[in-house]
């Protein structure tokens, strides 16, 4: 896959920023401001130094195994490798057909070894009411199918991976369990072909954390 180019599939995150309703927004503000920082350096020398305030799950954010599962390998437990250059599927699933994910919309895909991303469209109502309710989620077969054919990761572009009316959080635990990575609140997935692309997700090397946001990238050729 040469000459690739390089889609991003990650909203913004600013100041007040609300990605799960009931937690808490970010707070990004200067630290040092650049007028503050010029008495420390020469006559025309200036810096930022930013403060950012924030819960793990804000904007478009990764779980590992610790985020269901006290034993669970945190962030720095997992090789970088395996956050980068997946090859990737797109599984196309509009929100206006279903939003209940079963298993039969994977059957004819190849999975195993990939991360699979299920474009359903729900992006469109980012950072607004309609976001938070009656969204798009992978049903407990699925998430066992996936499981069972080898999945590397799972992302998708709707408010979570499980129905938030379910507090079980079937897909979360059987896929965190099984170490198969997720990925929530993705964008741009029209943007990419349905196969023959690599997928990558690196969050930063946290101990004791089980999710972080991500730059979240699609090479295309």
């Amino acid at each position: 896959m040469e000459n690739k180019s390089v889609i991003d599939l990650s909203h913004t995150i600013e100041d007040g920023l609300v990605t799960y309703k009931g937690l808490p927004a970010p707070v990004i503000c200067d630290y040092w401001s650049r007028e503050h920082s010029r008495q420390f350096y020469a006559e025309g020398v200036e810096f930022q130094i930013g403060k950012i305030e924030m819960v793990a799950n804000t904007g478009t954010y990764i779980d590992v195994p610790f985020h269901r599962y006290a034993d669970g390998k945190d962030l720095s437990e997992i090789p970088a490798a395996q956050f980068v250059d997946l090859e990737g599927v797109v599984v196309r699933v509009s929100h206006k057909k279903t939003l209940a994910i079963s298993a039969n919309y994977f059957r004819d895909v190849d999975v195993r070894n990939r991360a699979v991303l299920i474009h359903t469209g729900w992006a469109e109502y980012w950072n607004t009411p309609a976001y938070y309710q009656d969204h798009p989620f992978l049903t407990k077969d699925a998430a066992e199918y996936l499981r069972d054919n080898g999945a590397l990761l799972l992302g998708i572009d709707s408010h979570n991976i499980d129905d938030v009316a379910d507090k079980t959080r079937p897909a979360h635990s059987i896929l965190l369990r099984a170490s198969i990575f997720i990925v929530e609140h993705l964008c741009n997935l029209e943007s990419i072909p349905p196969k023959n692309f690599l997928f990558s997700a690196l969050p930063p090397k946290f101990k004791g954390v089980g999710t972080f946001p991500v730059r979240a990238i699609a090479k295309v050729p």
